[in-house]
């Protein structure tokens, strides 16, 4: 069977998620090994302890969760460091703490459906506190006005699906992101070690799809030219297993295109937060699916 999880466990499982993201080599990305884009580290992890509280508030609503999340982001530091985590992470932690015997997947879909219009105008306030570009731009989603009247948060995320990861993400039950879980876990069981099997997958996703934080801040042609990179260095790597990307010379080869990324201005932002919330699902499904026979 499975279990619903407690308050301090949703919550340590974020901050552990949070704090894994930042300090991987995700080329292009602020880490642990270089700042870029006006934040540092120091900036993340400061994001994570203040939006931690309201993440796994059992006692407020998705979209609440995340409007509070983001203001107390801002409030400490003065910028969007984490609105893609947070939109992301709400839900799961909705769905962990629910008391089903449900799969974790199963219990996402419930907290979807579920979201109604209130969750819709808390987002979009979020969204625009945030300013990251916007969750919609044309004149039915524009996240600097009201959602529409017969919308809810889902309608909102499936109107924004075909040019926003994350918002492709609610469309489709986050499927990518579990499967993303599953490859992280079976990475780590590899023998690699977290930051190396979350590089690992970084990359790889960075070579399949283009980014659209990038698309929305510099358009498809340098969110294309970074896919095309990315491929590049994977081919560099050889069929690298995940566990070798901490050798040295592997090491120097994402340096470099992490300082050629920040040169362009490219910064894979959607995908960093798609990653993080890949290993906080990770860490909820292991923790949903501990038996409780004894």
């Amino acid at each position: 069977m499975t279990r619903q999880l407690k308050r301090d466990e949703i919550e340590t499982a974020y901050r552990a998620a949070c704090r894994l993201e930042v300090r991987t080599l995700k080329p292009g990305n602020v880490h642990i090994f270089a700042g870029g884009h006006r934040m540092t580290i120091e900036d993340f992890d400061l994001s994570t302890e203040v939006s931690a509280p309201h993440i796994a508030d059992d006692t407020l609503s998705v979209g609440t969760r995340i409007r509070r999340a983001v203001e107390a982001t801002f409030a400490a530091v003065g910028q969007n460091t984490n609105l893609g985590i947070v939109l992301l992470c709400a839900p799961l932690a909705a769905a962990a703490e629910r008391p089903s015997s449900a799969k974790l997947a199963d219990k996402l879909k419930i907290v979807l459906s579920a979201l109604d219009h209130e969750d819709a105008r808390e987002v979009y306030r979020a969204i625009a506190a945030a300013n990251p570009a916007g969750l919609g731009e044309d004149n039915t989603g524009d996240v600097r006005t009201e959602p529409p009247a017969a919308w809810t948060l889902l309608d909102a995320m499936r109107a924004a699906a075909p040019r926003d990861m994350i918002a492709n993400e609610y469309a489709t039950g986050f499927a990518g992101i579990f499967a993303n879980a599953r490859t992280f876990a079976a990475q780590l069981k590899s023998g690699a070690s977290a930051e190396d099997a979350l590089a690992h997958l970084f990359l790889h996703q960075l070579a399949e799809r283009p980014d659209t934080h990038i698309i929305r801040k510099h358009g498809p042609g340098l969110a294309q030219r970074v896919q095309e990179r990315a491929a590049g260095v994977l081919a560099e790597l050889n069929g690298a297993p995940p566990k070798s990307l901490s050798t040295p010379a592997n090491r120097a080869l994402l340096i470099t295109f992490d300082a050629e990324l920040k040169s362009w201005g490219a910064n894979p932002g959607s995908l960093a937060d798609l990653m993080c919330a890949s290993v906080f699902t990770s860490s909820l499904d292991a923790a949903v699916q501990t038996r409780t026979d004894n």
